[in-house]
């Protein structure tokens, strides 16, 4: 499963697709590897169909928006071709329909490969990743963490606050002005409190030994191991292999250059 695989290199196997498909203007090319990540995601994760959809939502919404304002705000290179309709002021041509429609499908695809990466990564197996394959120190990989850490810590505190000038008879804030005021209510207990915690770590950080040191030993060793390497293939491969296609068939377009 995609959830065992070395976060580092699933880092890589996310980011170099998602960095390639970035340069295709053609529709063929994003769709067929938006498809392959979806059997990816269903097929090899625990992930189920309707927290998905939940999570993707936000990102489909984007890819429409994109997708529409590239077709009507196209410039020369990618707005040739013959008219298809008119919106208002603007003409839709179809060299800008087929480019607003592909930044729309790789803007799914480079939301599917986040959810894919995050629902899969477990945050703490991924600053060990980043410590052990990526040689970050560890005075950096911790601080990161234990600040990630605190996140929930902070939005119980938020809670805690509002609740507290709920029962002293703050009412809630109206109007520009009281919306800052309230603001600083909020933000000046949260920032003393977290300069306290971060303080105190960085003094258990310290005293623990977690320095620069390259050399310190690690309870859990992240190793990279052939399923990774496969991994890895797999998702550079497909796009490859994608792009050949696409070629074979005259889709691919580079930057709006037709091959």
């Amino acid at each position: 499963m995609i959830s065992s695989i070395n976060p580092s290199m699933k880092m890589v196997a996310v980011l170099l697709p998602g960095i390639l498909l970035g340069l295709t203007y053609d529709v063929f090319t994003p769709l067929m590897y938006f498809i392959f990540i979806l059997i990816v995601t269903f097929s090899m994760t625990h992930i189920s169909i309707l927290r998905w959809l939940k999570l993707f939502s936000p990102f489909l919404m984007l890819a429409v928006s994109f997708a529409w304002m590239t077709m009507l705000y196209a410039n020369q290179t990618f707005s040739g071709g013959q008219e298809m309709f008119r919106f208002w002021l603007f003409e839709v041509t179809s060299g800008s329909f087929q480019t607003g429609v592909s930044v729309g499908l790789r803007s799914l695809c480079f939301g599917a490969l986040s959810l894919l990466f995050i629902l899969t990564t477990d945050s703490t197996k991924l600053m060990l990743s980043f410590m052990q394959q990526f040689k970050l120190p560890p005075k950096i990989t911790y601080g990161i963490l234990a600040g990630y850490r605190f996140l929930p810590v902070f939005q119980h505190e938020l809670q805690t606050l509002r609740q507290a000038h709920r029962i002293r008879g703050v009412s809630r804030a109206r109007g520009i002005k009281g919306s800052v005021n309230q603001f600083r209510r909020y933000a000046i207990p949260l920032l003393a409190s977290g300069i306290r915690k971060a303080e105190r770590v960085s003094i258990a950080m310290e005293s623990k030994g977690f320095t620069d040191d390259a050399d310190r030993t690690h309870y859990h060793n992240m190793t990279v191991k052939k399923r990774d390497w496969l991994f890895l293939v797999l998702m550079i491969g497909v796009l490859i292999a994608v792009f050949v296609l696409s070629y074979y068939f005259g889709y691919l377009q580079i930057f709006g250059r037709q091959f």
